[in-house]
């Protein structure tokens, strides 16, 4: 019965242990999520105005929209030197990308 509660308190320990490191990681990196934080390969200027289809081509990839897609992405992408990564969302590395609007106030770049 006494190894029994030891162990027990052991198991209960090294829960609590990995509890904490998992919270120390979390913190330490937000929200624990995917981070663009690599100024060079994201955000404003990262993409030069030859490499908007080939980003567009990745970032529409899974659209069925595909044609309107890659038209507003080019767009977008010439003017702001900039493509999210991802196929969607992601659009705060690109200010520019993400504050471009249509007339009615939509996004307009995918």
């Amino acid at each position: 019965m006494a190894v029994t509660a030891k162990l027990l308190s052991a198991f209960i320990i090294a829960l609590i242990a990995i509890s904490m490191l998992q919270t120390m990681v979390v913190a330490s990196h937000g929200h624990g999520g995917h981070h663009y934080n690599d100024k060079k390969k994201y955000g404003p200027g990262s993409v030069k105005s030859y490499q908007c289809p080939s980003q567009c081509t990745r970032r529409c990839s899974r659209t069925q929209y595909h044609k309107p897609c890659m038209f507003f992405c080019q767009k977008c992408c010439m003017k702001c030197l900039c493509v999210p990564p991802g196929y969607y969302g992601n659009k705060a590395v690109c200010p520019c990308y993400n504050n471009w609007k249509t007339k009615r106030g939509g996004p307009k770049c995918p």
